[in-house]
C-alpha cells in the first residue's frame, strides 16, 4: 500500500474514531488488537509530523483506576521503539513501556512489513 494510501486511511480513521463514544472506542480498541496480533504498530504524530513509532506491540490497555477502577483517559503497553521508522526492531531498538493519552494524535495498525 503507498505511503499516501496509509496517511489518507490514518487520517480517516482519526476522524471516525473522533465522533465514537468511549466504550466504542474500547470495544473498537479490542477489535484491532485482535486483528494486529502481536506485531502492532503505533505511530504518535504532532500535527502531521511522525514524531515516534513503537513496533511488536501485543495490545493497548486502557488504563484503571487502583481504588475507583475507572478507566483513565490514556491506554499503555510495551513495544519497540523504532527510532528509523523502518518497521524492523534493529540493534540499539529496546523494548519500552509507554502510555499514549485519549486526545493524543496516534494511530495503532498491523505492521505492514510483516
Amino acid at each position: 500500500m503507498g505511503k499516501w494510501k496509509l496517511v489518507a486511511m490514518a487520517a480517516l480513521a482519526m476522524v471516525i474514531l473522533g465522533g465514537c463514544t468511549q466504550e466504542t472506542q474500547n470495544r473498537l480498541g479490542r477489535a484491532v488488537q485482535n486483528w494486529t496480533g502481536t506485531n502492532g504498530v503505533l505511530d504518535l504524530y504532532a500535527g502531521d509530523k511522525l514524531v515516534m513509532r513503537f513496533i511488536k506491540i501485543d495490545k493497548l490497555t486502557t488504563a484503571h483506576g487502583t481504588e475507583d477502577n475507572l478507566p483513565r483517559n490514556y491506554r499503555y503497553g510495551y513495544g519497540y521503539i523504532d527510532k528509523n521508522f523502518n518497521y524492523k526492531k534493529d540493534p540499539g531498538e529496546k523494548k519500552l513501556y509507554f502510555e499514549v493519552s485519549n486526545f493524543s494524535n496516534y494511530i495503532f495498525y498491523e505492521n505492514p512489513e510483516g
